[in-house]
């Protein structure tokens, strides 16, 4: 199943507290649930002003579906065309 990476311009994100992290996650998962099997969330990144999410999908209108269901933005989605770390020098 293709892989992509989500970008969300979140002002201000990077000072949420745990609770608001967990809320913000039940939501996700909550959406996730209702629209079934076939959209995974795999982790996200947390930075001061964005969160970049992985997710597993069959499509990108599925991921933005999950968007607007949740009620988060969704300003980039890119499919994950590979993956690289230090191993791939070896």
């Amino acid at each position: 199943m293709p892989e992509y990476v989500i970008e969300r311009e979140m002002p201000g994100v990077g000072d949420t507290d745990a609770a608001g992290l967990k809320g913000a996650s039940q939501t996700s998962c909550n959406v996730l649930r209702d629209l079934g099997p076939d959209i995974q969330w795999v982790h996200s990144y947390v930075t001061p002003d964005k969160i970049y999410c992985i997710y597993r999908a069959p499509s990108e209108e599925l991921i933005k579906t999950h968007a607007e269901t949740a009620g988060f933005p969704a300003n980039s989605i890119s499919e994950i065309k590979a993956l690289i770390s230090p191993m791939t020098a070896e």
